[in-house]
């Protein structure tokens, strides 16, 4: 029957385009941002490494925190290395994606350059932590100005390019699901009107109560409608967890990730570019309100804004003061244990800013060497422990997302041709039973005629 080949053709075209964009989705989408904020992390970590290691100078003290800093600093260059060459494998065939990551690439080579010469001239000027030389400070404000106003916002617009494309292709498969929705049901439903009036056909021509066979094939292809419907739409819903649910929230927390990492470098450049102090002060400040903007706050009343807004978001979830990074995730809490570590998150960063205050006064009272060592320390109740307990916070609340994230695309994914296959396979059954229920009517049809 050409109702029933209708059918079949719609359920199996719907599944063939939902196993298509979960292979986008799965294969390309999000594998793209996941490099693209990763190398976003990777460079703001990179330069927060070198900004210690000219801070440290050659302090015996210190010997040991240097060459952890330079450790770091080479295992985030070959991570950073890595993420530029699977963004330049993605993007081919897309001439501006092509264009983007190409001067990304020619412009950290231009820092790799700037970091090691900034490295050399620490080591030739042999100068105490927190005493770097005019040589040196001149060509770390050049290179980490490189980062700052090249490679930093092309990073980031990678990840915007790259979260845009998954939205885009997340609202195709949505929209098409909910025209294909409509295609199997207005198909279903018209095999069902087909062999109900030819069962009501039969029935009066031949004065048969029930032709079993063509009963059977109406419960079925109502049956396939039903659950057509069902399938589509629990495909809808794992896009949405797997999208909306989950995978905005790992956009919105790797992105503070590396904000946050950032802004734990200002630190360091704080400490070790004195005469622009001041600016490097603003700057970890715009990115504190750019974790959790609280309006009107300053770096001296920041922290207790904050305690308040907390306050207030206990008492009622609704009353929620902050925005940015923090503000678009408690926005968005819904998977279980997420709001619970989301709070954790939040409360080692509130101690790891009440340490930055710590870390200026400190400096502000001229002991500089103790405010690089504070800032620098991974003592419990210090600075680098203070911001290692928020990441690693922070780390475990993106897991909780990423978590969803796979089960709701794997789920998806593996239903999305198998589900409608066997549905046209009952389709084709039904086209069986019509046949077997109209064979022996049609065989009769000219005695009765």
């Amino acid at each position: 029957m050409s109702v029933s080949a209708l059918l079949v053709i719609a359920l199996v075209l719907t599944g063939l385009f939902t196993r298509s964009a979960w292979s986008d989705i799965r294969n390309h989408s999000a594998p793209q941002i996941t490099s693209a904020t990763g190398l976003y992390f990777t460079l703001n970590d990179m330069d927060a490494q070198l900004a210690n290691q000219l801070m440290f100078g050659t302090d015996k003290d210190l010997a040991d925190d240097r060459s952890t800093a330079a450790h770091i600093y080479n295992q985030r260059r070959s991570q950073a290395g890595v993420y530029l060459r699977d963004l330049s494998v993605a993007a081919q065939g897309d001439p501006v994606a092509e264009a983007s990551v190409a001067q990304a690439i020619a412009d950290f080579g231009s820092y790799e350059e700037g970091a090691s010469h900034a490295l050399i001239l620490s080591k030739q000027h042999a100068y105490a932590a927190g005493k770097t030389d005019a040589d040196t400070l001149a060509a770390y404000r050049s290179t980490t100005d490189l980062m700052r106003s090249r490679l930093l916002p092309e990073a980031d617009q990678l990840v915007t390019a790259n979260n845009i494309a998954f939205n885009t292709t997340y609202a195709t498969a949505t929209d098409r699901l909910s025209s294909a929705r409509i295609g199997v049901l207005a198909a279903g439903l018209l095999l069902v009107a087909v062999l109900v009036v030819l069962h009501l056909f039969f029935t009066f021509r031949f004065r048969r109560i029930v032709n079993p066979a063509l009963a059977a094939a109406v419960l079925i292809a109502v049956g396939v409608s039903i659950a057509a419907s069902v399938q589509i739409s629990a495909q809808q819903d794992h896009l949405h967890v797997a999208r909306r649910d989950a995978y905005d929230s790992v956009v919105a927390l790797t992105r503070a990730r590396a904000v946050a990492y950032d802004a734990n470098a200002d630190e360091s450049r704080y400490l070790l570019d004195q005469p622009n102090a001041a600016e490097h002060e603003q700057h970890f400040f715009d990115k504190t309100q750019q974790l959790m903007r609280l309006p009107g706050a300053t770096i001296h009343t920041y922290d207790a804004k904050a305690a308040a807004a907390m306050a207030a978001y206990r008492v009622g979830q609704e009353d929620l003061r902050f925005t940015g990074f923090f503000g678009d995730e408690f926005r968005n809490i819904t998977f279980r244990g997420e709001r619970e570590q989301a709070e954790v998150v939040v409360a080692r960063y509130q101690v790891y800013e009440r340490d930055d205050r710590k870390i200026r006064a400190i400096a502000t009272s001229g002991d500089l060497t103790g405010a690089i060592a504070y800032c620098v320390s991974y003592k419990p109740g210090e600075s680098n422990w203070a911001f290692g307990e928020f990441d690693t916070a922070l780390q475990k609340l993106i897991t909780i997302n990423t978590t969803a994230y796979e089960r709701a695309s794997s789920e998806g994914a593996g239903s999305a041709l198998s589900a409608p296959v066997g549905l046209a396979g009952a389709a084709v059954v039904i086209v069986a039973l019509a046949v077997v229920g109209l064979r022996r009517p049609l065989a009769e049809f000219p005695r009765k005629g």
